[in-house]
C-alpha cells in the first residue's frame, strides 16, 4: 500500500516544500495549514494520483496538521497497556501538547508525536493512492 516514491513524496513535500511560516503557523491559523497542505500535495502530482486522490491527500494533511490530530491518537493508544502506563485522570491539558503527559521528557514525547503524525500521513495517502 505504501512505496518508496510516496515516502519520497511525503518526506519532500513535509520537510523540504515547508517554509518556516508554516510550520509555525499552520496549528494556528487556516490559511497557513491549507498553503502547507497543497504545496505538500505537489510531490504526489509525480505520481499521476487521480483527483479524489490527490484531493484526499490535501485534506487529509490539512486537517491532521491544523488540529495536530497525532496528539489525540498518542493520548488514545496509551490506554493500551498496563494500569500504570495509561494516562491519569490529570486534566487534558495536561496532554495537550503531544499526548503524552507533561512530565515525560520534553525531546521524547515531541519527536513520538512526529513519528505519529508521519504514520497517519503515510497512512492517508497510501490508502488515497490505492484506492482512489
Amino acid at each position: 500500500m505504501i512505496t518508496a516514491d510516496q515516502i519520497v513524496a511525503h518526506l519532500f513535500g513535509d520537510y523540504i516544500l515547508q517554509s518556516d511560516w508554516m510550520a509555525t503557523e499552520k496549528t494556528r491559523r487556516s490559511f497557513a495549514a491549507a498553503a502547507h497542505a497543497v504545496t505538500y500535495a505537489l510531490p504526489f502530482l509525480l505520481l499521476r494520483p487521480s483527483l479524489a486522490a490527490f484531493a484526499l491527500i490535501v485534506v487529509s494533511h490539512f486537517v491532521i496538521d491544523r488540529w495536530r490530530v497525532a496528539r489525540f491518537v498518542v493520548y488514545a493508544k496509551n490506554f493500551i497497556g498496563p494500569w500504570g502506563w495509561r494516562p491519569s485522570r490529570a486534566p487534558w491539558r495536561e496532554y495537550a501538547v503531544t499526548g503524552y503527559h507533561d512530565s515525560r521528557p520534553v525531546w521524547l514525547a515531541t519527536w513520538l508525536m512526529i513519528i505519529a503524525d508521519n504514520t497517519l500521513h503515510l497512512l492517508c495517502n497510501g490508502a488515497a493512492l490505492r484506492w482512489l
